[in-house]
């Protein structure tokens, strides 16, 4: 059964604070208090709550890509013909201690599992792919190169928080 209050409920003022936070979380409370019109202490207050409750997962740096040595990124598509739990247990251990990827996904469709790895160079993921295949058996890998970066952010949209029918009360 559902628990009916988690998520926990949102209010536009949480909204704001989590908007802000999501910009910059080494903002001072009392400049995101003054920012959304609250003194420091509620303001602490419902960050505090809202970490507790796991709406704030983590607060963390996020870093630029070339000047750490990782500006290539390659997006990993993995097909298997294995589909049972022993596989799939091994094979996320075979991953998840990667440090060069940085996102990991089962997906639907024609590919099994995709992978976001960050690396130097070409060289780089051929050493990775390498080290990947000795430790697991795959079907198919492919992988893909970004030439460009268009958009990258750590920011969800916060507007469907509340919901539709929140969404449509607040239009009336």
């Amino acid at each position: 059964m559902l628990n009916p209050d988690y998520p926990p409920p949102l209010d536009d003022m949480d909204v704001k604070i989590l908007t802000l936070l999501q910009r910059d979380c080494t903002m001072p409370v009392a400049d995101i208090g003054k920012a959304v019109g609250l003194s420091t202490t509620p303001c602490w207050r419902r960050i505090q709550k809202l970490e507790q409750a796991g709406v704030i997962s983590r607060r963390v740096a996020v870093l630029d890509p070339a000047k750490v040595n990782v500006g290539v990124t390659v997006f990993v598509a993995i097909k298997t013909d294995q589909h049972n739990l022993n596989w799939l247990e091994r094979f996320h251990a075979a991953v998840v201690d990667l440090p060069e990827v940085v996102e990991f996904y089962r997906m639907s469709g024609d590919v099994d599992y995709l992978l976001r790895v960050v690396v130097p160079d070409i060289g780089a993921y051929d050493a990775f792919y390498k080290k990947l295949i000795s430790r697991i058996e795959v079907s198919k890998v492919s992988s893909a190169f970004a030439m460009e970066q268009i958009k990258a952010t750590t920011e969800l949209p916060l507007s469907f928080v509340r919901g539709r029918k929140a969404e449509k009360a607040a239009q009336k």
